[in-house]
Protein backbone atom coordinates (compact mmCIF):
# COMPACT_ATOMS: atom_id res chain seq x y z
CA UNK A 1 0.00 0.00 0.00
CA UNK A 2 1.44 3.61 -0.44
CA UNK A 3 1.52 6.50 1.46
CA UNK A 4 -2.01 7.85 0.48
CA UNK A 5 -3.89 4.64 1.38
CA UNK A 6 -2.26 4.29 4.97
CA UNK A 7 -2.89 7.74 6.44
CA UNK A 8 -6.15 7.16 5.51
CA UNK A 9 -6.54 3.85 7.09
CA UNK A 10 -4.35 5.48 9.95
CA UNK A 11 -7.04 8.17 10.48
CA UNK A 12 -9.88 6.44 9.84
CA UNK A 13 -9.28 2.76 11.12
CA UNK A 14 -10.58 3.03 14.35
CA UNK A 15 -13.11 5.46 13.64
CA UNK A 16 -15.89 2.53 13.81
CA UNK A 17 -19.09 1.42 15.49
CA UNK A 18 -17.57 1.88 18.88
CA UNK A 19 -18.46 5.63 18.16
CA UNK A 20 -20.44 6.14 16.60
CA UNK A 21 -23.10 3.56 17.65
CA UNK A 22 -21.44 2.49 21.53
CA UNK A 23 -21.60 6.46 22.33
CA UNK A 24 -25.37 6.10 22.63
CA UNK A 25 -25.92 4.23 25.57
CA UNK A 26 -22.53 5.78 27.06
CA UNK A 27 -23.33 9.18 26.88
CA UNK A 28 -26.76 8.44 28.27
CA UNK A 29 -25.42 6.62 31.37
CA UNK A 30 -22.15 8.94 31.58
CA UNK A 31 -23.31 12.34 30.45
CA UNK A 32 -20.84 15.07 29.32
CA UNK A 33 -18.03 12.83 31.38
CA UNK A 34 -17.89 10.18 28.15
CA UNK A 35 -15.70 13.25 26.79
CA UNK A 36 -13.06 13.23 29.11
CA UNK A 37 -12.83 9.46 28.59
CA UNK A 38 -12.89 9.82 25.43
CA UNK A 39 -9.50 12.04 26.10
CA UNK A 40 -8.31 10.16 28.91
CA UNK A 41 -8.30 6.88 26.83
CA UNK A 42 -6.85 8.70 24.09
CA UNK A 43 -3.74 10.05 25.58
CA UNK A 44 -3.09 6.18 26.51
CA UNK A 45 -3.88 4.92 22.83
CA UNK A 46 -1.36 7.89 21.36
CA UNK A 47 1.72 6.63 23.93
CA UNK A 48 0.65 3.03 23.04
CA UNK A 49 0.87 3.73 18.94
CA UNK A 50 4.08 5.74 19.79
CA UNK A 51 5.99 3.10 20.75
CA UNK A 52 4.46 0.48 18.28
CA UNK A 53 5.94 2.94 15.58
CA UNK A 54 9.19 2.65 17.00
CA UNK A 55 8.98 -0.72 16.55
CA UNK A 56 7.57 -0.41 13.44
CA UNK A 57 10.79 1.76 12.28
CA UNK A 58 12.95 -0.89 13.84
CA UNK A 59 11.31 -3.83 12.16
CA UNK A 60 8.39 -3.48 10.21
CA UNK A 61 6.43 -7.48 10.00
CA UNK A 62 3.03 -7.98 8.81
CA UNK A 63 2.67 -10.12 12.10
CA UNK A 64 2.50 -6.47 14.17
CA UNK A 65 3.15 -6.99 17.62
CA UNK A 66 3.04 -10.45 17.85
CA UNK A 67 6.04 -11.07 16.13
CA UNK A 68 7.49 -8.26 18.83
CA UNK A 69 6.60 -10.50 21.23
CA UNK A 70 8.08 -13.70 20.34
CA UNK A 71 11.33 -11.54 19.73
CA UNK A 72 11.50 -9.82 23.10
CA UNK A 73 9.39 -12.76 25.26
CA UNK A 74 9.43 -15.78 23.71
CA UNK A 75 6.93 -18.50 22.08
CA UNK A 76 4.53 -18.81 24.95
CA UNK A 77 4.17 -15.05 24.69
CA UNK A 78 3.79 -14.95 20.85
CA UNK A 79 1.12 -17.81 20.81
CA UNK A 80 -1.06 -16.18 23.81
CA UNK A 81 -0.64 -12.29 22.36
CA UNK A 82 -1.60 -13.90 19.15
CA UNK A 83 -4.65 -15.49 19.51
CA UNK A 84 -6.24 -12.76 21.94
CA UNK A 85 -5.28 -10.37 19.19
CA UNK A 86 -7.32 -12.41 16.61
CA UNK A 87 -10.30 -13.16 19.55
CA UNK A 88 -10.03 -9.21 19.59
CA UNK A 89 -10.78 -8.61 16.12
CA UNK A 90 -13.48 -11.40 15.33
CA UNK A 91 -15.62 -10.19 18.03
CA UNK A 92 -14.90 -6.79 16.08
CA UNK A 93 -16.44 -8.40 13.05
CA UNK A 94 -18.94 -9.55 14.79
CA UNK A 95 -19.70 -6.28 16.64
CA UNK A 96 -19.31 -4.45 13.08
CA UNK A 97 -21.82 -6.82 11.22
CA UNK A 98 -24.24 -6.42 13.75
CA UNK A 99 -23.97 -3.05 13.94
CA UNK A 100 -24.79 -2.84 9.88
CA UNK A 101 -27.93 -4.78 10.01
CA UNK A 102 -29.32 -2.58 13.13
CA UNK A 103 -28.00 0.45 10.83
CA UNK A 104 -30.50 -1.07 7.91
CA UNK A 105 -33.53 -2.27 10.30
CA UNK A 106 -33.55 1.54 11.71
CA UNK A 107 -35.15 1.92 7.69
CA UNK A 108 -37.83 0.24 8.42
CA UNK A 109 -39.61 3.43 9.22
CA UNK A 110 -39.40 3.87 5.61
CA UNK A 111 -40.57 0.53 4.10
CA UNK A 112 -42.39 -2.61 5.92
CA UNK A 113 -40.18 -4.60 3.78
CA UNK A 114 -37.57 -4.78 6.42
CA UNK A 115 -39.99 -5.82 9.37
CA UNK A 116 -39.99 -8.97 7.66
CA UNK A 117 -36.18 -9.51 7.49
CA UNK A 118 -34.63 -10.46 10.65
CA UNK A 119 -31.25 -9.20 11.80
CA UNK A 120 -29.17 -12.55 11.62
CA UNK A 121 -30.14 -12.32 7.83
CA UNK A 122 -29.06 -8.75 7.15
CA UNK A 123 -25.64 -9.81 8.97
CA UNK A 124 -25.02 -12.60 7.37
CA UNK A 125 -25.08 -10.90 3.85
CA UNK A 126 -22.21 -7.77 5.48
CA UNK A 127 -20.08 -10.77 6.27
CA UNK A 128 -20.28 -12.57 3.07
CA UNK A 129 -19.82 -8.92 1.32
CA UNK A 130 -16.92 -8.16 3.29
CA UNK A 131 -15.18 -12.07 2.90
CA UNK A 132 -15.33 -11.51 -0.54
CA UNK A 133 -13.39 -8.09 -1.47
CA UNK A 134 -10.77 -9.39 1.41
CA UNK A 135 -9.98 -12.61 -0.67
CA UNK A 136 -8.82 -10.83 -3.62
CA UNK A 137 -5.96 -8.28 -2.89
CA UNK A 138 -4.01 -5.97 -0.71
CA UNK A 139 -4.50 -3.19 -3.53
CA UNK A 140 -8.08 -4.14 -3.18
CA UNK A 141 -8.55 -3.86 0.75
CA UNK A 142 -6.13 -0.49 0.22
CA UNK A 143 -8.54 0.90 -2.10
CA UNK A 144 -11.55 -0.24 -0.64
CA UNK A 145 -11.08 1.33 2.99
CA UNK A 146 -9.36 4.42 1.70
CA UNK A 147 -12.93 4.89 0.33
CA UNK A 148 -14.77 3.88 3.44
CA UNK A 149 -12.31 6.01 5.52
CA UNK A 150 -12.84 8.57 3.66
CA UNK A 151 -16.82 8.84 3.56
CA UNK A 152 -16.83 8.53 7.21
CA UNK A 153 -14.14 11.54 8.04
CA UNK A 154 -16.38 13.35 5.48
CA UNK A 155 -19.52 12.63 7.21
CA UNK A 156 -18.32 13.38 10.96
CA UNK A 157 -16.69 16.82 9.40
CA UNK A 158 -20.53 17.64 8.31
CA UNK A 159 -21.87 16.76 11.97
CA UNK A 160 -19.27 18.70 13.69
CA UNK A 161 -18.84 21.62 11.11
CA UNK A 162 -23.20 21.72 11.86
CA UNK A 163 -22.43 20.98 15.77
CA UNK A 164 -20.08 24.23 16.20
CA UNK A 165 -22.69 26.33 14.44
CA UNK A 166 -25.90 24.72 16.50
CA UNK A 167 -24.05 25.21 19.95
CA UNK A 168 -22.82 29.67 18.52
CA UNK A 169 -26.88 30.11 16.82
CA UNK A 170 -28.80 28.09 19.17
CA UNK A 171 -30.74 24.75 17.92
CA UNK A 172 -33.66 25.13 15.46
CA UNK A 173 -35.98 23.63 17.97
CA UNK A 174 -35.21 25.51 20.47
CA UNK A 175 -32.92 23.51 22.92
CA UNK A 176 -30.79 25.28 25.22
CA UNK A 177 -26.86 24.48 23.75
CA UNK A 178 -23.17 24.90 24.48
CA UNK A 179 -21.97 24.74 28.46
CA UNK A 180 -25.50 26.10 29.52
CA UNK A 181 -27.21 22.79 28.58
CA UNK A 182 -24.06 20.80 30.67
CA UNK A 183 -25.37 22.97 33.63
CA UNK A 184 -28.71 22.14 33.10
CA UNK A 185 -28.89 18.47 32.73
CA UNK A 186 -27.13 17.76 35.70
CA UNK A 187 -22.91 18.99 35.38
CA UNK A 188 -20.96 16.93 33.95
CA UNK A 189 -21.90 13.96 36.14
CA UNK A 190 -25.53 13.95 36.30
CA UNK A 191 -25.44 10.05 37.12
CA UNK A 192 -22.84 9.95 39.53
CA UNK A 193 -19.25 8.96 39.21
CA UNK A 194 -19.01 5.56 39.28
CA UNK A 195 -21.72 5.38 36.72
CA UNK A 196 -19.61 7.32 34.40
CA UNK A 197 -16.51 5.80 34.24
CA UNK A 198 -17.67 2.23 34.39
CA UNK A 199 -18.59 2.69 30.73
CA UNK A 200 -14.67 3.14 30.19
CA UNK A 201 -14.27 -0.58 28.49
CA UNK A 202 -16.75 1.08 25.68
CA UNK A 203 -14.40 3.92 25.15
CA UNK A 204 -11.03 1.68 24.98
CA UNK A 205 -13.23 -0.41 22.14
CA UNK A 206 -14.30 2.67 20.30
CA UNK A 207 -10.38 2.91 20.08
CA UNK A 208 -9.59 -0.67 18.41
CA UNK A 209 -8.13 -0.50 15.59
CA UNK A 210 -5.72 2.38 16.13
CA UNK A 211 -2.72 -0.47 15.88
CA UNK A 212 -3.77 -1.77 12.60
CA UNK A 213 -0.87 0.44 11.40
CA UNK A 214 1.04 -1.49 12.46
CA UNK A 215 -0.46 -5.01 10.74
CA UNK A 216 0.17 -3.05 7.30
CA UNK A 217 3.17 -1.58 8.00
CA UNK A 218 4.72 -5.17 6.32
CA UNK A 219 2.90 -4.62 3.12
CA UNK A 220 3.73 -0.76 3.06
CA UNK A 221 6.61 1.23 0.96
CA UNK A 222 9.16 3.43 2.94
CA UNK A 223 8.41 2.32 5.81
CA UNK A 224 10.79 5.03 7.36
CA UNK A 225 8.89 7.90 6.14
CA UNK A 226 5.56 6.84 5.92
CA UNK A 227 4.71 5.26 9.69
CA UNK A 228 5.80 8.69 11.89
CA UNK A 229 3.85 10.40 9.63
CA UNK A 230 0.73 8.06 9.94
CA UNK A 231 1.41 7.67 13.82
CA UNK A 232 1.49 11.41 14.57
CA UNK A 233 -1.77 11.99 12.63
CA UNK A 234 -3.46 9.91 15.43
CA UNK A 235 -2.96 12.59 18.01
CA UNK A 236 -5.08 14.94 15.97
CA UNK A 237 -7.71 12.32 15.43
CA UNK A 238 -7.73 11.48 18.73
CA UNK A 239 -8.55 15.30 19.62
CA UNK A 240 -10.53 16.45 16.84
CA UNK A 241 -12.64 13.08 16.15
CA UNK A 242 -12.91 11.60 19.34
CA UNK A 243 -12.85 14.38 21.94
CA UNK A 244 -14.15 16.87 19.39
CA UNK A 245 -17.39 14.94 19.06
CA UNK A 246 -18.60 13.93 21.89
CA UNK A 247 -18.04 17.22 23.25
CA UNK A 248 -20.14 18.62 20.74
CA UNK A 249 -22.80 15.63 21.33
CA UNK A 250 -23.23 17.02 25.09
CA UNK A 251 -23.33 20.34 23.79
CA UNK A 252 -26.39 20.32 21.14
CA UNK A 253 -28.54 17.89 22.87
CA UNK A 254 -29.52 16.83 26.66
CA UNK A 255 -27.59 12.88 27.24
CA UNK A 256 -30.83 11.98 27.90
CA UNK A 257 -32.15 12.38 24.22
CA UNK A 258 -29.24 9.69 23.89
CA UNK A 259 -29.85 6.24 23.92
CA UNK A 260 -28.25 2.91 23.33
CA UNK A 261 -28.75 1.00 20.09
CA UNK A 262 -29.03 4.17 17.91
CA UNK A 263 -26.04 6.11 16.76
CA UNK A 264 -25.80 9.64 18.75
CA UNK A 265 -25.07 11.53 15.77
CA UNK A 266 -28.40 9.81 13.74
CA UNK A 267 -30.14 11.41 16.98
CA UNK A 268 -28.65 14.64 16.49
CA UNK A 269 -29.45 15.04 12.46
CA UNK A 270 -32.99 13.55 13.68
CA UNK A 271 -33.37 16.30 16.38
CA UNK A 272 -33.55 19.25 12.90
CA UNK A 273 -36.95 17.46 11.85
CA UNK A 274 -35.32 17.11 8.33
CA UNK A 275 -36.33 14.28 6.64
CA UNK A 276 -33.56 13.40 4.55
CA UNK A 277 -30.66 14.37 7.19
CA UNK A 278 -30.95 11.25 9.20
CA UNK A 279 -31.10 8.57 6.56
CA UNK A 280 -28.42 10.22 5.10
CA UNK A 281 -26.07 9.75 8.06
CA UNK A 282 -27.21 6.55 8.42
CA UNK A 283 -25.88 5.49 4.69
CA UNK A 284 -22.72 7.16 6.43
CA UNK A 285 -22.56 4.54 9.66
CA UNK A 286 -23.31 1.89 7.25
CA UNK A 287 -20.07 2.70 5.59
CA UNK A 288 -18.17 3.35 8.74
CA UNK A 289 -19.20 0.06 10.14
CA UNK A 290 -18.06 -1.81 6.75
CA UNK A 291 -15.03 -0.10 7.27
CA UNK A 292 -14.20 -1.13 10.38
CA UNK A 293 -15.70 -5.11 9.50
CA UNK A 294 -13.12 -4.41 6.03
CA UNK A 295 -9.72 -3.31 8.35
CA UNK A 296 -10.47 -6.54 11.18
CA UNK A 297 -10.94 -9.38 8.30
CA UNK A 298 -7.37 -8.03 6.74
CA UNK A 299 -6.09 -7.58 10.39
CA UNK A 300 -7.24 -11.11 11.57
CA UNK A 301 -6.14 -12.98 8.09
CA UNK A 302 -2.55 -11.68 8.27
CA UNK A 303 -2.00 -12.58 12.26
CA UNK A 304 -3.15 -15.82 11.62
CA UNK A 305 -0.81 -16.53 9.17
CA UNK A 306 1.86 -15.46 10.94
CA UNK A 307 1.11 -17.67 13.86
CA UNK A 308 0.09 -20.45 11.49
CA UNK A 309 3.75 -20.03 10.17
CA UNK A 310 4.90 -20.81 13.74
CA UNK A 311 3.03 -23.18 14.53
CA UNK A 312 0.92 -21.55 16.74
CA UNK A 313 -2.15 -21.75 14.45
CA UNK A 314 -3.50 -24.05 12.35
CA UNK A 315 -1.70 -25.45 9.04
CA UNK A 316 -4.58 -24.03 6.83
CA UNK A 317 -4.23 -20.54 8.24
CA UNK A 318 -0.66 -20.74 5.97
CA UNK A 319 -2.66 -21.21 2.97
CA UNK A 320 -1.62 -17.73 0.45
CA UNK A 321 -3.27 -17.08 -2.96
CA UNK A 322 -1.22 -15.79 -5.98
CA UNK A 323 -1.38 -12.66 -5.17
CA UNK A 324 -0.17 -13.01 -1.63
CA UNK A 325 -3.21 -12.81 -0.08
CA UNK A 326 -3.64 -15.08 3.81
CA UNK A 327 -6.93 -16.76 2.26
CA UNK A 328 -6.70 -19.13 4.61
CA UNK A 329 -6.24 -16.78 7.92
CA UNK A 330 -9.12 -14.63 6.30
CA UNK A 331 -11.76 -17.88 6.04
CA UNK A 332 -11.35 -18.70 9.28
CA UNK A 333 -11.94 -15.33 11.00
CA UNK A 334 -14.94 -15.33 8.47
CA UNK A 335 -16.02 -18.75 10.50
CA UNK A 336 -15.76 -16.65 13.08
CA UNK A 337 -18.18 -14.10 11.52
CA UNK A 338 -20.60 -16.97 10.67
CA UNK A 339 -20.92 -17.80 14.71
CA UNK A 340 -21.70 -14.06 15.45
CA UNK A 341 -24.63 -14.47 12.47
CA UNK A 342 -25.95 -17.23 14.80
CA UNK A 343 -25.20 -14.82 18.47
CA UNK A 344 -27.89 -12.48 16.24
CA UNK A 345 -30.06 -15.02 15.86
CA UNK A 346 -30.39 -16.14 19.29
CA UNK A 347 -29.76 -12.92 21.16
CA UNK A 348 -30.26 -10.14 18.29
CA UNK A 349 -31.21 -7.34 21.43
CA UNK A 350 -28.02 -8.20 23.25
CA UNK A 351 -25.37 -8.95 20.66
CA UNK A 352 -23.84 -5.60 20.04
CA UNK A 353 -23.25 -5.25 23.87
CA UNK A 354 -21.53 -8.65 24.26
CA UNK A 355 -19.41 -8.53 21.81
CA UNK A 356 -18.61 -5.03 22.50
CA UNK A 357 -17.14 -5.88 26.29
CA UNK A 358 -15.51 -9.31 24.58
CA UNK A 359 -13.66 -7.28 21.98
CA UNK A 360 -12.39 -4.68 24.47
CA UNK A 361 -10.77 -7.11 26.53
CA UNK A 362 -8.89 -8.09 23.38
CA UNK A 363 -8.15 -4.59 22.57
CA UNK A 364 -6.58 -3.97 26.56
CA UNK A 365 -4.84 -6.93 26.05
CA UNK A 366 -3.42 -5.75 22.71
CA UNK A 367 -2.07 -2.59 24.32
CA UNK A 368 -0.60 -4.54 27.15
CA UNK A 369 1.43 -6.21 25.08
CA UNK A 370 2.13 -4.03 22.64
CA UNK A 371 3.80 -1.63 25.82
CA UNK A 372 5.48 -4.48 27.48
CA UNK A 373 7.48 -5.34 23.96
CA UNK A 374 8.65 -1.78 23.79
CA UNK A 375 9.50 -1.61 27.35
CA UNK A 376 11.50 -4.99 27.04
CA UNK A 377 13.20 -2.84 23.86
CA UNK A 378 14.00 0.39 25.26
CA UNK A 379 15.19 -2.10 28.44
CA UNK A 380 17.18 -4.02 25.90
CA UNK A 381 18.80 -0.81 23.86
CA UNK A 382 20.14 0.29 26.81
CA UNK A 383 22.54 -2.69 27.54
CA UNK A 384 23.75 -1.69 23.46
CA UNK A 385 21.52 -5.26 22.79
CA UNK A 386 19.62 -3.10 20.37
CA UNK A 387 19.77 0.14 18.56
CA UNK A 388 17.19 2.34 19.07
CA UNK A 389 16.00 4.34 15.45
CA UNK A 390 15.83 8.13 14.63
CA UNK A 391 12.00 8.00 15.61
CA UNK A 392 11.49 7.26 19.26
CA UNK A 393 8.53 7.08 21.33
CA UNK A 394 8.61 10.47 23.97
CA UNK A 395 7.11 8.59 26.63
CA UNK A 396 10.00 6.01 26.99
CA UNK A 397 9.65 2.87 29.43
CA UNK A 398 7.51 4.97 31.92
CA UNK A 399 4.61 5.26 29.70
CA UNK A 400 4.63 1.67 28.98
CA UNK A 401 4.31 1.30 32.59
CA UNK A 402 1.45 4.08 32.48
CA UNK A 403 -0.26 2.05 30.17
CA UNK A 404 -0.39 -1.18 31.75
CA UNK A 405 -1.08 0.51 35.42
CA UNK A 406 -3.56 2.11 33.14
CA UNK A 407 -5.25 -0.96 31.72
CA UNK A 408 -5.52 -3.03 34.91
CA UNK A 409 -7.77 -0.40 36.76
CA UNK A 410 -10.08 -0.07 33.53
CA UNK A 411 -10.88 -4.03 33.93
CA UNK A 412 -11.26 -3.51 37.49
CA UNK A 413 -14.10 -1.25 36.48
CA UNK A 414 -15.61 -3.39 33.95
CA UNK A 415 -16.40 -5.96 36.97
CA UNK A 416 -18.93 -2.95 38.38
CA UNK A 417 -20.39 -2.57 34.98
CA UNK A 418 -23.50 -4.76 35.47
CA UNK A 419 -24.92 -7.29 33.95
CA UNK A 420 -22.82 -7.39 30.49
CA UNK A 421 -19.24 -6.48 31.98
CA UNK A 422 -19.72 -8.39 35.06
CA UNK A 423 -20.44 -11.66 33.22
CA UNK A 424 -18.09 -10.87 30.42
CA UNK A 425 -14.74 -10.89 32.97
CA UNK A 426 -16.38 -13.64 34.85
CA UNK A 427 -16.30 -15.34 31.85
CA UNK A 428 -12.80 -14.36 30.49
CA UNK A 429 -11.25 -16.57 33.13
CA UNK A 430 -12.12 -19.57 31.13
CA UNK A 431 -8.91 -18.38 29.08
CA UNK A 432 -6.78 -19.12 31.50
CA UNK A 433 -7.12 -23.26 30.97
CA UNK A 434 -8.36 -22.64 27.29
CA UNK A 435 -4.27 -21.23 26.44
CA UNK A 436 -2.97 -23.79 28.93
CA UNK A 437 -4.14 -26.73 27.07
CA UNK A 438 -3.90 -25.26 23.46
CA UNK A 439 -0.60 -24.29 24.51
CA UNK A 440 0.43 -27.50 25.27
CA UNK A 441 -1.13 -28.72 21.97
CA UNK A 442 1.16 -26.56 19.85
CA UNK A 443 4.26 -26.31 21.65
CA UNK A 444 5.96 -29.45 19.77
CA UNK A 445 5.30 -27.79 16.27
CA UNK A 446 5.65 -24.44 17.42
CA UNK A 447 9.54 -25.60 19.06
CA UNK A 448 9.73 -27.70 15.65
CA UNK A 449 9.30 -24.48 13.47
CA UNK A 450 11.77 -22.43 15.91
CA UNK A 451 14.44 -25.02 15.48
CA UNK A 452 13.64 -25.61 11.78
CA UNK A 453 14.31 -21.06 11.31
CA UNK A 454 17.48 -21.35 13.81
CA UNK A 455 18.56 -24.15 11.13
CA UNK A 456 18.04 -21.84 8.49
CA UNK A 457 19.72 -18.90 9.98
CA UNK A 458 22.64 -20.68 10.99
CA UNK A 459 23.46 -22.11 7.64
CA UNK A 460 22.88 -18.68 6.02
CA UNK A 461 25.34 -17.11 8.43
CA UNK A 462 27.69 -20.09 7.74
CA UNK A 463 27.45 -19.58 3.76
CA UNK A 464 27.92 -15.71 4.53
CA UNK A 465 31.34 -16.80 6.60
CA UNK A 466 32.23 -19.31 4.02
CA UNK A 467 32.39 -16.52 1.26
CA UNK A 468 34.07 -13.53 2.96
CA UNK A 469 36.62 -15.92 3.60
CA UNK A 470 37.04 -17.16 0.34
CA UNK A 471 37.77 -13.29 -0.70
Amino acid sequence: MGQRQLQMIAIGSAIGTGLLLGTGGRLEQAGPFLAVLYLVCGFFGYIILRGLGELIVYRPSSGSFVSYAREFYGEKAAFITGWLYWGNWAMTIIADSTAVALYILWFDRYTSVLDSIPQWLLALGVVVFILGFNMLSVKIFGELEYWFSLIKIVGLLVFMALGIWVVLTGHPQGYDTGFQLISEGGGWLPNGLLPAIVVIQGVVFAYAGIELVGTTSGETKNVEKIIPKAVNAVLFRIIFFYFGSVMLLTMVLPHTEYIAGVSPFVTFFDSFGIGVAAPIFQLVLITAALSSLNAGLYSTGRVMYNMSISGSGPKFGKALSKDGVPYGGILLAGAIAFAGVFLNFVVPEMAFEIVLNLAALGTMASWAAISMAHWKFVKLSKTGEYERSSYRSPFNAWGDIAVVIFIGVVIILMAFDWPVGTYTLAASLLLIPMFWLGWRACKPQVMAQLEARQARMNAYNEGSNSQESGE
